[in-house]
Order: C-alpha cells, then sequence, then structure tokens
C-alpha cells in the first residue's frame, strides 16, 4: 500500500489537472455559445445552397465554361477543417478516419492529392502521410468571418482555373447539437449526378445518425431537364460558382469551429468528473492508510509498554 505521502502528492496532482479542465471546459462552454447558434441557423441555407448549385452544374454540362472542364493533368484539392489544438476528444480523429474510409466512394493518395489545410492538426497529420501541403488557412479557423471564406474559394477556383487542381473536397465536422458531431465529406466541383446521388446517399445516413431532416436533392432522377441561363451562361456560372463555394466554406467553418468547441466541452467535463472520482478514491485510500499507520503506533506504544 502506498504511504500518506505519496497519496497526498498524487491527490494534490489530480486537483491541480481537475482546476485545469474545469477551466478549459468553461471557456469551451463560453465559445460553444457564441458558435452553435451560428452553424445551426446556417445548415438550410447551405444545404439549400449546395443542392440548388449542384444541380445547375450537373444540367451544364455542354456548357463551355473554366468552371466546368478540368485540367485532366491536374490533381484533387483537399480543404480539411480541424482543430489546431488538443484536448477535443475524437474530434480530428474522426475526420481522418472518414477520409481514409475503405468504403468511402472517394479517394485521396499523397500522388494525386493537394491538401488545402484548415487547422494544424490537419495539416500535421497530412504532413507525416507524405502528402502536400498546397496552402495553410489555420490562422483563419480563430475567428468566424465570411470575408476568410470568400479569400479561400478565390484561391482555389484559381488554382482551379489554372490547372492545378481538377476536382475540389471539402471535409468538415457537421454540428447537430453538443455532443452529436458528425463528419462529413463533400466534392464541390465539377459535379455530375453520380455525385448527387453519393451526397443523397450521405445524407439519408446522416438523418438516421443525428435524428435530423437535412434537405435532400430533389433532381437527382431528372436528368433530361434542360438548364436555360439569362442572359448566359458564362455571366450566370462566374457569378454563381464563387458566391455557392464561399457559402459552402462559411458553413463547414461555422459548423467545424462549433463541433471542436462541444468536443473540446464535452471533453473536459468527462476528464473533469474522472478526476473528482480519482481524487475521492485517493481520499478514502488516504484516511485507510492514515488509519492504518495510527493503528501501528499504537500497537507498537501498547507492546513498549508490555515490554517495560
Amino acid at each position: 500500500m502506498a504511504t500518506t505521502k505519496e497519496i497526498k502528492r498524487r491527490r494534490s496532482s489530480i486537483e491541480s489537472t481537475r482546476q485545469i479542465t474545469r477551466a478549459m471546459k468553461l471557456v469551451a462552454t463560453v465559445k460553444l455559445q457564441h458558435t452553435k447558434e451560428k452553424a445551426q441557423s446556417s445548415v438550410p441555407y447551405f444545404e439549400c445552397m449546395y443542392n440548388t448549385v449542384t444541380n445547375i452544374l450537373t444540367k451544364s454540362k455542354n456548357v463551355n465554361h473554366k468552371y466546368l472542364i478540368p485540367n485532366e493533368n491536374g490533381k484533387k484539392a483537399l480543404l480539411v477543417f480541424s482543430s489546431s489544438r488538443g484536448l477535443c476528444g475524437g474530434y480530428n480523429a474522426n475526420i481522418f478516419k472518414k477520409l481514409f474510409d475503405k468504403n468511402s466512394p472517394y479517394k485521396f493518395t499523397k500522388e494525386d492529392t493537394l491538401i488545402y489545410s484548415a487547422g494544424s492538426k490537419a495539416k500535421d497529420m497530412f504532413k507525416s502521410k507524405g502528402f502536400t501541403i498546397e496552402r495553410d488557412y489555420s490562422d483563419d479557423m480563430e475567428e468566424i468571418e465570411y470575408d476568410d471564406a470568400f479569400r479561400i474559394s478565390k484561391e482555389m477556383l484559381s488554382d482551379f482555373t489554372a490547372g492545378k487542381i481538377n476536382e475540389i473536397y471539402i471535409a468538415y465536422t457537421f454540428f447537430k447539437n453538443t455532443v452529436v458531431h458528425i463528419p462529413r465529406l463533400i466534392k464541390l466541383l465539377p459535379i455530375d449526378l453520380e455525385d448527387i446521388k453519393i451526397q443523397d446517399e450521405e445524407t439519408e445516413l446522416m438523418n438516421k445518425k443525428a435524428n435530423f431532416n437535412l434537405y435532400q436533392s430533389e433532381y437527382s432522377d431528372k436528368e433530361n431537364l434542360i438548364m436555360n441561363y439569362e442572359p448566359n451562361d458564362e455571366t450566370i456560372l462566374d457569378l454563381v460558382v464563387p458566391k455557392y463555394l464561399s457559402a459552402i466554406i462559411y458553413g463547414a467553418q461555422t459548423a467545424s469551429i462549433a463541433s471542436e468547441n462541444g468536443a473540446r466541452m464535452t471533453a473536459m467535463d468527462s476528464a473533469t468528473n474522472n478526476a473528482d472520482e480519482l481524487i475521492s478514491e485517493l481520499s478514502i485510500q488516504y484516511n485507510r492508510a492514515r488509519q492504518s499507520a495510527i493503528t501501528s503506533e499504537i500497537t507498537e506504544i501498547i507492546a513498549g509498554a508490555n515490554a517495560v
């Protein structure tokens, strides 16, 4: 059995840790209150924008436009939202697991993928696996600003039209509530009917997991619809696609930050509760060890007195 001094030292150490986890939980709770409303309110617009524009793009296959004709020699672009700090449970691990799921219809390798990281954890993880980090937006994850999303979309579209990339994907964590966060992977450009079907299946799965009703495409089976542009296709797509990409990135950013704060609050709450249990157990052990030491001392005194 450990001595009272050892138990007391360990209990003191755990109490210090509990103070830290409790403080981190309070900070995460405050941040969550500021971010979850934005995340939840952006979901209808996010989903409607994605489904509306992707259906426009799928009906524009015969249109000769820079956003619809990718360079065959380009690589895949993967924009990944993660945290820049740890102590947030399985938040980062879940998004990485989603990206490298063997059953996923989308595959990414270091030879054909360029990483656009939004969070240092994603940057470090992909760098360790040998992927090329094309751009890093970790500093933009501290505050939620639409201007940041617009700049990211502008740079990615510039790389797309320059032929550096030929496909654009985004990976983020969908925020349902404080404890339900679901990793999500979406293909943004170019889009075809098969991609819409894949996304509809993903949405249906999310609805079951989160007990939530996300908007699903109503046009995936209407392949023969004709898309008419006014005044012309080039003007409309030049206006719509950048706004579409910016809106999706902004929605993903708000959801990811809210999910990170929710995951950190939950993790720190669990850590604080575990510390409380350990302290309680150590207090019992300390009292037993102290009683044992006192009993031993009394026994020694009595034995000494009898010997005299």
